[in-house]
């Protein structure tokens, strides 16, 4: 393990409304982040790796989203998720036991029926990927856990450092990344520079400014991601 899991970040045209309506469905506070920026803190949260910083961009979105959360729901249906502002794409059906959604900019996420004794809200986070054996073991590697291969198709992560999840999924899709994700994670680095990272197979793609003091970089797939140099210890 050389980083922890930091948080979830979300792309957005109006961070504003994005924000509160991720407010509304995960019973959060919005906070105001500064430059148009907002950050939901959920309130039954167990730790701030479950905040979701959503970032003004200037693109729109234009292709399917490829990361994503998987909510369980408080009761039968989703319908206090519509009543939020969500847009339905998919019901159950002989394929499928869950709902697809759509939040107020387009970003799919799926919502499953309440389980007895489950917690509602987000249990996991979905990733789309060409190779789910290679991508889950890749990051058990980097952020650690157990990377878990099912006969399905499909890889997850268990006991990820940080992770506040049940889940971090990997998911076999047949087209390949083409543009910047419209969510990404963010990781706390271990040590002071991401060289670690970069020696096990990451991609620099940019380094801090004056304004920013973290490194952008991407996966063996391209999926971006932050990474933060170690939090000050008093």
């Amino acid at each position: 393990m050389i980083v922890r899991f930091k948080d979830l970040c979300l792309d957005a045209a109006d961070a504003r409304e994005l924000g509160g309506f991720w407010g509304r469905v995960l019973d959060g506070e919005v906070v105001d982040a500064g430059g148009g920026d907002t950050r939901v803190d959920p309130r039954a949260a167990r730790s701030g790796a479950e905040s979701i910083w959503v970032n003004r961009v200037p693109e729109p979105r234009t292709v399917k989203t490829r990361v994503h959360l998987d909510l369980r729901l408080s009761g039968a249906d989703p319908a206090p998720l519509l009543e939020a502002g969500a847009r339905l794409v998919r019901e159950p059906d002989a394929e499928i036991d869950w709902w697809v959604l759509a939040d107020p900019e387009g970003n799919l996420f799926c919502a499953f029926a309440s389980g007895e004794g489950a917690r509602p809200g987000p249990f996991e986070l979905v990733v789309d990927t060409a190779d789910p054996a290679a991508q889950a073991r890749w990051w058990a590697g980097i952020v650690g856990g157990t990377a878990e291969i099912s006969e399905k198709g499909y890889a997850y992560i268990v006991g990820a450092a940080g992770f506040p999840w049940e889940y971090w999924v990997f998911d076999p899709v047949p087209e390949r990344k083409t543009v910047k994700n419209r969510m990404h994670w963010d990781v706390d680095l271990l040590d002071p520079e991401p060289t670690a990272l970069i020696r096990a197979g990451a991609t620099l793609l940019r380094e801090p400014t004056d304004q920013t003091r973290w490194w952008v970089l991407a996966d063996p797939e391209g999926n971006e991601f932050c990474a933060f140099p170690p939090r000050p210890t008093e």
